[in-house]
């Protein structure tokens, strides 16, 4: 099928309008830089079961980068809670954190690109994720006892 151009009578095929079009939108409003990889990372999970945690308290400053080198950030998804209290060293990040109702959970930080690292909560609900490289990042728990719960948490920028 063949479209004419209204000003002048010429005859273009669709896939070269198509063409033009895709070019012109890659020239003039390209999309963010990494939003292929972050779309990627956020969908990859195997176990799709599961619930999404949200921020405790959106403020106006929520998931924003700050200049500080540490931060709290809570998040919530029912009755369970995840509060993180972030640390940088050096290039990288210290994650403390501390789950209600406490025990002793699987916690898994997912960084892109750069792969997970897990460890236990102690029977208090506290845990520590220590060497986590910055970048987009969603923590995972595995809360366990009747019924097992998935909660993963937003993805966020360290």
């Amino acid at each position: 099928m063949t479209k004419i151009d209204p000003t002048g009578g010429q005859v273009y095929p669709d896939d070269e309008i198509l063409s033009d079009l895709d070019r012109l939108m890659d020239e003039f409003d390209p999309p963010p830089a990494g939003l292929i990889e972050r779309v990627q990372f956020a969908i990859e999970l195997e176990d799709l079961d599961v619930e999404v945690a949200r921020w405790e308290r959106a403020d106006a400053l929520a998931g924003v980068r700050s200049s500080g080198d540490q931060g709290t950030i809570t998040f919530t998804v029912g009755d369970l809670m995840v509060m993180i209290n972030l640390t940088r060293i050096g290039e990288n990040n210290q994650i403390d954190g501390w789950l209600v109702p406490p025990g002793e959970h699987t916690v898994e930080v997912r960084v892109a690109g750069y792969g997970s690292h897990d460890t236990r909560s102690d029977e208090d609900g506290r845990f520590v994720l220590d060497c986590v490289p910055r970048g987009t990042t969603q923590i995972v728990i595995q809360f366990g006892g009747p019924p097992g719960r998935t909660v993963i948490t937003p993805t966020v920028l360290l």
